[in-house]
């Protein structure tokens, strides 16, 4: 039950109902329930779970997290009644109490409830982790439940949960505080995408079972894999949300970057050939080794080239900045799957038309990736400009004072990767911390504030224009809290050894700049199809040789491309 989180539109034009006249989600001003449709309310949670018991399943879980119907009833900041079910912590408890007891009581002992809360809301005025350990507590004792399944914050929560910024496991200490108060079983969850990461919270004793969703969209065979010592060749969710969460928010079905297959088992099933083709694929980046591997998977003869010696194209740089990290992962995952399924790479090698001609293949896949767009710019080929890409490959350094020209994807991750520069790193702040060092002001302090001044400059009125929802106001927000200075609707006009000179709606004025990186997008790196034309051969063009976009793109191109052969 949604509450105030509910869309009027999705409900035949219904207005929401909730605690509370205070909006969710959806912005609209729900209804209070009345204490009648709380009581009939409370009588269909264990019509619901019956149906469910019924239906054949094993056990049944209530959602009492997430800033929804029941979350909505224990918070402070949606809870504003007066009666039974408001007031102090213990009455605002008194709904979701009554809800479990109603499930306990239609599917009967014997059968598994389990209650799915938050370990901690997140939510300014809302329930901290000591709350809702006592509320765990009583639902254990009071309504019969048989074990919790650990959630962090709501979705309007300002704290990231599942980003890939946010760190392994990171948030089974929630999972650990309740499983100190009650008798029972606990999951833990969120950003749990790999066997190791799930042992090491069993053996140390934060949980008693590990919950994934999301590691089981990236790879169904997970759990297979893991227990028929196959580790090595799992696919990893990367916690980018590009395919999933993005999706939700888009009222569309789930899909998945590292699984092309996601959401289309049956349209994108793959059948054996009957006749079988020699593929070249050019290009080793995610498109690249994703048509690879759906053609290899069609029953053809594939060989992959890559002018790099390690697969991965863009990915690697896409995983160097702050957060980032998760990125790279999915190159060693797709390397292994090119290994396992015994696809031929060469690696530390351009190809030409020479190349095509001696592997005479039936069919090219041309995945040659993309490169920096370079724009007229008076002052462009000074010695203080660089290129985002060099900067972030180490390849090039930066002054003290920096410019980043351009606020898409590439200047939001450039200009976070050079603010974090000169901070505290994660070990040292803890080493301060626990030894009461400095204070906790001045830790946050040296955590996000470093040695450079970055002003990220944006000609259009707003940056990030290319980033998924989920991660994008992280990212705002982490730029905020490293002092980045963001000017949209900022164009620059000319380059010069002082900096930038730029125009605003103020006017012209200058930048000051030890050093200027040029982030304003990539285009299309195609050198061979007119050759691979020449020589009359089929030829596909997938990923960022196509079309720019984002690497859900590269891989899903790359896959039906592939699998089209």
């Amino acid at each position: 039950h949604a509450g105030a989180n509910a869309f009027s539109i999705m409900m035949d034009g219904k207005q929401p109902v909730a605690p509370s006249d205070v909006p969710g989600m959806s912005k609209e001003t729900p209804s209070p329930l009345t204490a009648e449709q709380i009581e009939e309310t409370i009588r269909d949670f264990g019509a619901a779970a019956l149906r469910v018991k019924k239906a054949g399943f094993d056990a049944v879980e209530v959602l009492s997290a997430g800033g929804y119907l029941i979350s909505q009833f224990l918070s402070a900041v949606t809870n504003k009644r007066q009666d039974e079910y408001g007031g102090p912590l213990e009455q605002r408890m008194r709904f979701g109490l009554e809800v479990f007891r109603s499930v306990r009581a239609a599917v009967g002992e014997g059968f598994p409830v389990i209650a799915r809360i938050n370990g901690n809301e997140f939510m300014q005025g809302g329930l901290g982790r000591k709350d809702l350990q006592r509320y765990a507590e009583r639902l254990a004792k009071e309504s019969s439940v048989d074990g919790f399944n650990v959630n962090v914050g709501w979705h309007q929560a300002r704290v990231p949960q599942i980003t890939t910024a946010v760190p392994r496991g990171m948030y089974a200490y929630l999972a650990k505080g309740i499983k100190e108060r009650v008798d029972v079983p606990v999951v833990a969850s969120h950003r749990i995408n790999t066997p190791e990461t799930a042992r090491e919270l069993l053996d140390d004793g934060l949980c008693d079972l590990v919950g994934m969703a999301r590691g089981l969209i990236a790879d169904p065979f997970l759990p297979q894999k893991a227990a028929s010592g196959r580790e090595s060749e799992i696919v990893h969710c990367i916690a980018c949300a590009q395919g999933c969460f993005d999706a939700l928010s888009r009222l569309t079905p789930v899909e998945c970057l590292c699984n092309p297959k996601a959401g289309y088992e049956k349209e994108r099933r793959i059948d054996r050939t009957e006749s079988p083709k020699k593929v070249l694929v050019v290009g080793g980046g995610p498109a690249g080794m994703s048509a690879a591997l759906a053609a290899k998977e069609r029953g053809h003869d594939v060989v992959l080239y890559e002018r790099e010696p390690t697969l991965g194209g863009q990915l690697h740089l896409a995983g160097i900045p702050p957060g980032r990290e998760e990125f790279r992962e999915l190159a060693v995952d797709l390397s292994a799957q090119l290994r396992v399924n015994d696809v031929k790479t060469v690696l530390n090698a351009t190809v030409d038309k020479t190349v095509v001609e001696k592997e005479n293949p039936d069919v090219v896949v041309l995945a040659t990736g993309a490169r920096p767009i370079r724009i007229e710019l008076p002052g462009i080929d000074s010695p203080n400009v660089v290129d985002a890409w060099d900067v972030l490959l180490g390849k090039k350094k930066t002054g003290r004072r920096v410019v980043v020209i351009g606020g898409g994807a590439v200047g939001v991750e450039t200009s976070m990767f050079l603010a974090e520069k000169g901070t505290l790193p994660a070990d040292a702040l803890k080493f301060l911390m626990v030894n009461q060092a400095e204070s906790a002001e001045d830790l946050y302090e040296l955590a996000t504030r470093g040695s450079k001044q970055v002003v990220m400059i944006e000609m259009l009125s707003r940056v990030g224009k290319d980033i998924g929802r989920t991660t994008r106001w992280t990212m705002m927000q982490d730029l905020a809290r490293y002092g980045v200075e963001v000017r949209a609707d900022t164009t620059a006009l000319r380059i010069d050894q002082d900096g930038v000179w730029v125009k605003t709606g103020d006017g012209e004025e200058l930048l000051p700049a030890d050093t200027v990186v040029m982030a304003v997008g990539s285009e299309p790196n195609n050198p061979l199809e007119g050759e691979v034309s020449d020589l009359e051969i089929p030829c596909k063009v997938v990923g960022d040789a196509g079309k720019v976009a984002q690497a859900f793109e590269a891989v899903h191109d790359g896959f039906n491309a592939g699998r089209s052969i």
